[in-house]
């Protein structure tokens, strides 16, 4: 399927300690009630081995939107808020976000 009109948000973590993955990903689905979002995927990295695949980060966050209004809302919802504060800082070395729209 091909997705139109959609707003994706893909972001990845690398943590500072490696034994704080699980309270990452307990972190990550407190994002799910936002309304803003239509979709919401949590993974880590796939068993997938090849040249071109980064397998270094941790978790991943991949969220669809429908604009980037509802994009720029769920960076000022308080639960969002609150995850970056609550975990994001505090448990990781570095985020990368992937922000990309429709051509």
């Amino acid at each position: 399927m091909l997705l139109k009109n959609t707003f994706v948000h893909h972001v990845h973590f690398w943590l500072k300690n490696k034994e704080d993955k699980a309270k990452l990903i307990e972190g990550l689905y407190t994002l799910a009630p936002i309304t803003h979002i239509r979709n919401i995927h949590i993974g880590v990295a796939a068993d997938t081995n090849r040249d071109v695949i980064d397998r270094s980060y941790d978790a991943s966050l991949l969220l669809l939107f429908d604009d980037i209004v509802a994009e720029e809302a769920y960076q000022f919802d308080p639960i969002h808020l609150a995850f970056v504060e609550q975990y994001a800082k505090p448990l990781c070395a570095r985020v990368l976000v992937l922000d990309n729209v429709n051509i």
